[in-house]
């Protein structure tokens, strides 16, 4: 097999990662806190196996369109600050990176199943699969996988990769891997002939800045910090939504006729947020059935997803935003400024309370926001009274609020009726 030989700086690989490199367990999970690096470090992986030559990378996020935009873009900054551009051919279109000894990797999404059975390597079999943000994953989709890895040279160990923020401790993977081992919470490493754990934060990143770190140990919230600041594994108290499911809607869509669609404006570290619905208004059930939830897009942009995602029907934006609504609206989308009004937040999540939500499986970031969106706890980790949702996790059940306003027009709270304005 041809091998391309290039000098790696050891410096350019965070220490806690560097063993590693060559680590040939059949399971590997990488997991922990934000800016803890190890998404680089995979990505630096992915190169590094592929110059090797022999190995064939097949790298997955749930979504698809999700994939293109996070660890596609970290691949090709790492060939290209290692500066082997020329040994690189990149198709952004198709989702593929081939090296010049034939070795490749491949993207995509777990939401095309189709896709995913039918996926070849021009040279040699599939030797590795990386799913990113592995906890937005089904048990199901990680052991299909498994069995998808067939053929190509037994002297090739065959390997599966998970890497993600453990965002609660109750998610499938806790109890398929780290459960079965007897994980200790204090824990940072696991090793096995068929299993490696590694758990980093952000102390083992010595590319963050001293403001990165700043924000990081500045969050006050328990549960975000630890999720997020120290990697541990997420326990939710007072979440607010607890009315709802996943659900695969693939067969249902063309039943649907009762829309409702909502965004939610964005653009740099907030994304902007459309929700597509159907309401079942005798059975009081939402329907969540496409969405959208991108950083970056400017109205035009925007524009152009929301014809994709809501055509020619109603689309109910954040007031807030009165020149990005008239811009939509050059654009030919059909967008009005939600109401609002006072207690409007709090107004509107209890009336999401009263309904049953069905999220469909490739709507994550709904699934993910209806998962983590609690009351704002005191010091004490009870929720304040009067009840505040907490402003982060928001951005799909915002656009929700604004797409149902007026079905919202009254409801009940206690004994009296409150309008809502």
């Amino acid at each position: 097999m041809p091998s391309i030989s290039i000098e790696i700086d050891p410096a350019v690989i965070n220490d806690v990662y560097r063993p590693h490199l060559t680590n040939n367990a059949r399971i590997q999970i990488v997991y922990g806190g934000s800016g803890s690096g190890k998404s680089v470090f995979l990505a630096q992986r992915t190169v590094y196996d592929v110059l090797q030559g022999g190995r064939n990378y097949l790298v997955c996020r749930a979504v698809g369109r999700t994939v293109r935009k996070s660890v596609f873009n970290e691949i090709r900054k790492v060939i290209a600050d290692w500066g082997l551009t020329e040994l690189f051919q990149v198709n952004r279109t198709d989702g593929l990176i081939t090296c010049t000894n034939g070795y490749q990797v491949i993207f995509t999404g777990l939401d095309d199943t189709e896709k995913v059975k039918s996926i070849t390597p021009e040279k040699g079999a599939i030797t590795d699969i990386w799913i990113e943000e592995a906890t937005e994953t089904d048990r199901k989709s990680v052991k299909d996988l498994l069995k998808r890895q067939r053929g190509g040279d037994p002297n090739i160990p065959k390997r599966m990769t998970l890497s993600f923020n453990p965002i609660l401790q109750n998610h499938w993977i806790y109890a398929e891997y780290f459960t079965a081992i007897g994980w200790a919470d204090d824990q940072t490493e696991y090793s096995g002939d068929e299993l490696t754990i590694l758990k980093t934060w952000y102390i083992h990143n010595r590319w963050l800045t001293p403001e990165d770190v700043k924000d990081l140990l500045n969050e006050t919230d328990k549960y975000y910090r630890d999720v997020y600041t120290f990697g541990n594994w997420g326990v939710l108290g007072n979440v607010i939504f607890t009315n709802w499911e996943v659900r695969n809607m693939s067969d249902m869509r063309d039943q649907f006729t009762n829309h409702r669609h909502g965004l939610d404006f964005g653009f740099s570290s907030d994304p902007a947020a459309i929700v597509a619905t159907h309401y079942d208004r005798m059975r009081k059930t939402i329907y969540i059935y496409d969405e959208l939830y991108e950083t970056g897009l400017t109205n035009d942009l925007l524009a152009q997803d929301a014809g994709r995602i809501v055509g020619n029907e109603r689309l109910v934006c954040d007031s807030a935003e009165p020149k990005s609504i008239a811009e939509l609206v050059n654009h030919g989308v059909h967008a009005f400024g939600a109401k609002k009004g006072k207690d409007s937040v709090l107004h509107g999540v209890q009336w999401l309370q009263q309904q049953t939500v069905i999220i469909d499986i490739s709507c994550i970031n709904a699934r993910n926001e209806f998962m983590q969106y609690k009351w704002k706890e005191g010091r004490d980790g009870l929720a304040v009274s009067p009840p505040k949702p907490e402003d982060r996790n928001n951005h799909i059940i915002d656009a929700l609020r604004y797409a149902y306003e007026d079905d919202m027009t009254y409801m009940p709270r206690g004994s009296e009726l409150v309008a809502f304005a």
